[in-house]
């Protein structure tokens, strides 16, 4: 009974997050209209257009490789576990030893691998810039991300998800520098990865400024929803990784009974909601900054990883 309760909890977890990225993405855009002083779409305008697009034929090249085809169901699949491993509302999950930082990142590096390959598969110009910007922003997001890991590493003695959450919210955590830095670091990471504002637009076609749009141009139809469902599911794997690492708020053990759970996943929907928000408000109030800065963009991301990890070497307290 033990068993299936834990894997009726982990399966609870895997569909919440697929059902809830795509009402991210459209809390986004809703927030975003609304402070631009515009109606905007609808909350669930993104379930809509990807009713739309799976009832669609795709359209596939003729040039085109088995790769091309293969490409959006392995993106796909591959960020739906890494986001189905993060802890959204409960720790100790079945598959909770599974869920390292180091393993999400190989899983969120192969999906970026796949999406390079297709958006230079086909030979277009689009999806040879598209992917080698996709790239150059990798070299460096990836970095950070290994140093902002082991930096909670250090602190937390672990790179497995929910021994971090578990220290994250015990007095021994205390007000840390290394801590706020690599917070820092991890948001200016995540919004890189995400093709956000300032880095790249996601509302935008202009091809001279677009990257992640770029690579799925060639795309439509039922391909093209897999790639849309997991840009939507990475966002929420961010926005839910940010919040495990640092506002555990509400977050169970499992066993701890049906109420806890469902003041959890209360918990984490406001959480949802706040990322989206803040997000939004980030994005109405900054301009969107020319291809080449990038690099000085996620530099900065890796020297604070950088000096978030020197500062816990120099003092335990910081």
């Amino acid at each position: 009974m033990v068993m299936i309760s834990a894997l009726f909890i982990q399966a609870l977890q895997m569909a919440l997050v697929v059902l809830l990225a795509p009402l991210l993405t459209g809390l986004v855009r809703m927030f975003k209209a609304r402070m631009l002083r515009r109606r905007g779409p609808s909350l669930v305008q993104p379930y809509r257009d990807l009713i739309r697009l799976l009832r669609k034929e795709a359209v596939i090249a003729e040039n085109a490789s088995w790769l091309f085809r293969t490409a959006p169901y392995l993106i796909f699949a591959a960020t739906w576990v890494a986001a189905a491993l993060i802890p959204t509302f409960a720790t100790g999950l079945v598959f909770s030893w599974t869920a390292d930082l180091i393993a999400i990142i190989a899983l969120l590096g192969s999906a970026r691998f796949f999406l390079s390959l297709a958006g230079m598969d086909v030979g277009t110009s689009f999806g040879g810039i598209g992917s080698s910007r996709e790239m150059m922003i990798a070299t460096l997001a990836e970095p950070s991300m290994l140093l902002i890991i082991f930096t909670l590493a250090l602190v937390a003695g672990s790179t497995q998800l929910s021994t971090i959450a578990a220290f994250m919210t015990s007095p021994q955590v205390g007000l840390r520098v290394s801590l706020a830095i690599a917070l820092f670091a991890l948001i200016m990471v995540a919004i890189a990865e995400n093709a956000r504002i300032p880095v790249d637009n996601p509302a935008t076609h202009l091809e001279l400024t677009m990257v992640h749009e770029a690579m799925v141009l060639e795309y439509s139809g039922r391909h093209l929803a897999m790639i849309e469902l997991a840009a939507s599911l990475k966002l929420l794997l961010y926005i839910s990784l940010i919040a495990c690492l640092f506002i555990p708020w509400k977050l169970v053990a499992f066993g701890a009974g049906p109420l806890a759970y469902l003041t959890g996943l209360l918990a984490y929907l406001v959480k949802l909601a706040a990322g989206g928000a803040l997000l939004a408000l980030f994005e109405t109030a900054t301009a969107k900054m020319r291809v080449f800065r990038v690099p000085e963009f996620l530099g900065a991301a890796l020297m604070l990883g950088l000096l978030a990890a020197l500062l816990r070497f120099v003092s335990r307290g910081l």
